[in-house]
């Protein structure tokens, strides 16, 4: 993964996705944390909620990239939408259901989980055309130990762009992603 900025200044992560190296599990795990830099400012803070209950299959991983090959974010987005496989929620807000789930364990043990899911847009971008409803997603990604402990980052409004092979751009609409700290599990079902 490498990150890159373009000329708006808009971060870019290219994310390389292989065969996720954890099988599915049927359990439900539910992490907290507090996620810093979304706002008016960078030092705004909030609290989040993620409830994972299933991942990605690897068919259905390399359908997706094959989706965003062939067409655009939208098509991407259309052939996720029906998916729940948990949730993420920011403060008091209702949470917005997880529509793509890879986990993968890195070499020291730790699990890296990168989460997509169509993000909240307010009513003020749908009605007039706001060049941020070109970017539909909200992508998360942790670093989880095996103590259930670990960070992250949170973009709320992403677009994703196939890049060759099995690489894909997530570009975040504003300078730098939000921080997730103090991620902790909080139980297992």
């Amino acid at each position: 993964m490498r990150l890159r900025s373009s000329l708006i200044f808009a971060g870019a992560l290219v994310l390389t996705f292989t065969a996720n190296a954890v099988a599915q599990s049927a359990a439900t795990e539910t992490y907290t944390g507090t996620m810093v830099g979304i706002g008016r400012s960078r030092s705004a803070t909030r609290t989040f909620s993620l409830t994972l209950k299933g991942r990605t299959p690897d068919a259905e991983v390399a359908r997706d990239i094959a989706i965003l090959a062939e067409g655009r974010q939208e098509a991407l987005l259309q052939a996720i939408d029906n998916r729940d496989l948990g949730r993420f929620s920011l403060g008091g807000q209702l949470g917005r259901r997880l529509n793509f789930v890879t986990e993968t364990t890195l070499p020291n043990g730790d699990r890296k989980l990168m989460i997509l899911f169509e993000r909240w847009m307010n009513l003020y971008e749908a009605r007039y055309g706001a060049r941020s409803t070109d970017y539909p997603f909200s992508y998360v990604e942790l670093i989880i130990d095996r103590n259930g402990r670990g960070e992250g980052s949170f973009i709320p409004a992403a677009r994703v762009r196939f890049v060759g092979g099995n690489q894909v751009e997530v570009e975040n609409f504003g300078i730098y992603p939000a921080r997730l700290f103090g991620v902790r599990r909080r139980n297992v079902h």
